[in-house]
């Protein structure tokens, strides 16, 4: 296949792999990959078997090795060539980089010396997951690779678990285990999840399960490969009618009867319909008790 070669403006070029499939690149990363002045790869076996298998020559540039144990003299490099004018196109091992992925320094210091960076995007194991789960995806939040220890991934998965949104992790086989093991602990046997593996690959699979039946089934029998766990949100909070009255109570009297409501459903999860007719009926009681109505003419 002939690629377009161009010349690139100069810039820091973050160019997204594929995470399986290797059909799955993009004609753009084809051909950023084929015209950047310089290469540099978390992995630069794995970046000239790419460019090997679409034929993308190299015609002679040079391939920097750059992943997370890199030292500032790798980043140096990178960030100069980008300085004297050059193109340099920058890509993981899989995937998108800087995604549970080597990258954030490099960009950090190539816009600190006031030079472009762009994206060339295409796969994530991330988004992957997500749009193949079947659980919501309007708001969702990348918690990436547990701590491994069993105490200290207790505590990350505590801190994320009661968020109102879908959580998506990564995880290896070895450890799955483990991760689904506190994730029904913490988060709840019923709570409904997904596990994705080998996503695009020839065994691709998706078990889709509560926690509890999916930390049960991985123990009869263990998935291979990388694994992404997606895991739904939390079920509503049951609140009652006094809990947002009190809620609706200590709202500063400036704010307005939209702000309190929107304030107080964003604090207890109460449906807005509910929150805002309790709020009608704490205003027009006050506005009684103010106006000597029938509640204090009662005696009541």
């Amino acid at each position: 296949m002939n690629h377009r070669i161009t010349p690139l403006a100069a810039g820091l070029y973050i160019v997204a792999t594929p995470i399986g499939t290797a059909r799955d690149i993009t004609l753009r990363a084809l051909d950023v990959l084929a015209s950047a002045d310089l290469l540099a790869a978390e992995d630069t076996r794995s970046l000239k078997r790419l460019l090997g298998l679409h034929g993308v020559p190299i015609n002679g540039r040079d391939i920097l090795s750059y992943h997370d144990h890199s030292g500032p003299g790798v980043r140096r490099r990178i960030r100069e060539a980008v300085a004297a004018g050059r193109s340099v196109a920058y890509a993981s091992e899989a995937g998108t980089p800087l995604i549970s992925d080597p990258g954030h320094g490099l960009v950090r210091e190539v816009i600190a010396g006031g030079c472009m960076v762009t994206a060339v995007p295409g796969p994530s194991a991330a988004l992957a997951a997500l749009s193949i789960a079947g659980l919501p995806t309007d708001r969702f939040l990348f918690v990436g690779f547990l701590p491994s220890k069993a105490a200290a991934r207790r505590r990350a998965i505590a801190d994320v678990a009661d968020i109102p949104a879908t959580l998506v992790v990564y995880e290896s086989a070895a450890r799955i285990q483990g991760t689904l093991d506190d994730l029904a602990q913490v988060a709840g046997e019923t709570r409904e999840a997904a596990l994705c593996r080998e996503l695009t690959k020839k065994f691709e699979e998706v078990r889709r399960a509560p926690l509890g039946a999916l930390r049960d089934g991985i123990a009869a029998d263990p998935p291979r490969g990388e694994c992404v766990l997606v895991i739904a949100p939390p079920p509503p909070r049951q609140t009652s009618d006094d809990d947002i009255v009190a809620a609706l109570a200590v709202q500063p009297a400036e704010r307005s009867l939209r702000d309190r409501v929107d304030h107080v459903v964003a604090g207890t999860g109460a449906r807005r319909q509910r929150v805002y007719k309790l709020a009608l009926d704490e205003d027009r009681h006050d506005e009684q008790k103010n106006d000597g109505g029938p509640d204090q003419s009662s005696g009541r």
